[in-house]
Parts: structure tokens; C-alpha cells; sequence
């Protein structure tokens, strides 16, 4: 990314006694409105999205993050010159994916943002330390990133479309891309691309959409991102 180094988430029984005296046809009806009514919602669902919450209760196998395997691997480069680019990575820190019947319906992972390196000098460079900076990532106030799905759909290449919640920085977008996944033996594996625009997170050093007269030194608002996932059953 970046040349522009240079600029700057009442008891049954009680109920029971209560009744008790009344007609049996009135506990018969009773009970069957009560069945009718479909699965009680807990109160600390009250609050989330319902896609969600039926994620949640869909779900009967939880896979947890391999934390030494799993990866985001981002590129950023200059506006005008794309092949002048910065290839790094961040690592994944924590989370969960729900998985029914060998496919994905949601759960949530975490990047730290500590992390960030780029690929060919590692982290203590100025590169990095720029990235961490509040013109970029600001890693000192916000140091976790985190992805929740929110939808799976199947695609027509036999691989998946992913839509969930990006938050960089505290701020929550949503963002839909392919990915190839698979089952073996307990573990779950994951490999997507995206391509986001990082001025809507608030990153907006070096781009051409707020400061005028940047001329080579603009940076692109596009960043790609490759996302490695693997994940473990829960035993």
C-alpha cells in the first residue's frame, strides 16, 4: 500500500393448581395452543437479527478456529501505478463456525490487527508501523477486526456465497464473496477473496476521494483480501 509513506460487536405446577378446578376441554385447548406457538425464544435472543438466532439453534456442530492456520493475506497498491503494490498478511486470533449437515451456516472470526506484516519485511518496518498508525488501521485503539455471517448461499460453481459483517475500526459493513469450502475428518477449511473499499472503515490517508492534488502519491481505496480459514469440531 503504499508509497504514500511520504504524506501523510409462571412454575408449571403454580399453573397447574390455578387451573385445576376448570372443565378438562379448557387444559386440552390449552395445551394445544401451547404447542402450536414453535420453539420459545430466550431472552437474549430478543435482540439479535433473526437470521442469526435461527443460525444459532440450526446448528448442532461447532468448529473452533485453528488459530496457526488460519490467515487473511491483503495487497494494497498505488492508484495509478497498481503494479507498484504491498503484499501482507494478519492473522486470525479467535472464533467459531457453525456447520450442519458438512456445510457452513455461521459463526464469527477475529483478526488481530497486531498482527499485520508485510510479506516480504516483516513487521518492524515503517511500513507497517504507518499501517498501524491512526492514518491507517489505528491498531493501538481498535485491535481486532471481526467478521460475522449472517447468510450462506450455495453458488452455481458448486462453491458458496458468503454475506456477513465486516467491522474495521468500529465500523460495520456488509460484504458478500465466493468461497471454496470443505469437510475431512473434523476439520473445516475455507479460502475466499474480496476486495474492499477501505474509505468506508474510515481509512482515507492518501486517497483521491478527500484530498485533492495527491497525483502519484494517491493510494488505491481498493485493498484485497485472501481469507484462510481452518476450523476444528468442538469435541
Amino acid at each position: 500500500m503504499f508509497r504514500s509513506l511520504k504524506i501523510k460487536q409462571f412454575p408449571l405446577m403454580k399453573l397447574f393448581r390455578k387451573w385445576k378446578s376448570l372443565p378438562y376441554s379448557i387444559l386440552i385447548i390449552a395445551a394445544l395452543v401451547s404447542a402450536c406457538r414453535g420453539p420459545e425464544v430466550k431472552e437474549s435472543d430478543k435482540d439479535m437479527p433473526a437470521t442469526l438466532v435461527s443460525l444459532r439453534h440450526a446448528a448442532d456442530e461447532k468448529y473452533v478456529l485453528d488459530t496457526k492456520e488460519s490467515v487473511v493475506t491483503w495487497k494494497g497498491s498505488m492508484h495509478f501505478v497498481p503494479q507498484n503494490a504491498h503484499v501482507g498478511y494478519a492473522y486470525l486470533s479467535n472464533g467459531e463456525l457453525m456447520i450442519e449437515k458438512d456445510q457452513l451456516v455461521g459463526g464469527t472470526v477475529e483478526v488481530d490487527m497486531n498482527t499485520l506484516a508485510d510479506k516480504e519485511h516483516g513487521s518492524d518496518n515503517d511500513l507497517i508501523y504507518h499501517l498501524k498508525s491512526p492514518d491507517f488501521f489505528d491498531v493501538k485503539k481498535f485491535p481486532t477486526s471481526t467478521f460475522t455471517i449472517t447468510k450462506v448461499e450455495s453458488a452455481n460453481d458448486g462453491n458458496i456465497k458468503v454475506t456477513g459483517d465486516l467491522v474495521i475500526k468500529r465500523i460495520t459493513h456488509a460484504v458478500t464473496f465466493p468461497a471454496k469450502t470443505e469437510v475431512n475428518a473434523g476439520v473445516f477449511s475455507a479460502n475466499g477473496k474480496m476486495t474492499i473499499d477501505r474509505t468506508k472503515w474510515d481509512i482515507r490517508y492518501g486517497s483521491g476521494k478527500f484530498f485533492d492534488n495527491l497525483k502519484d502519491e494517491t493510494i488505491s481505496d481498493d485493498i484485497e483480501l485472501d481469507l484462510k480459514v481452518v476450523a476444528r469440531k468442538n469435541k
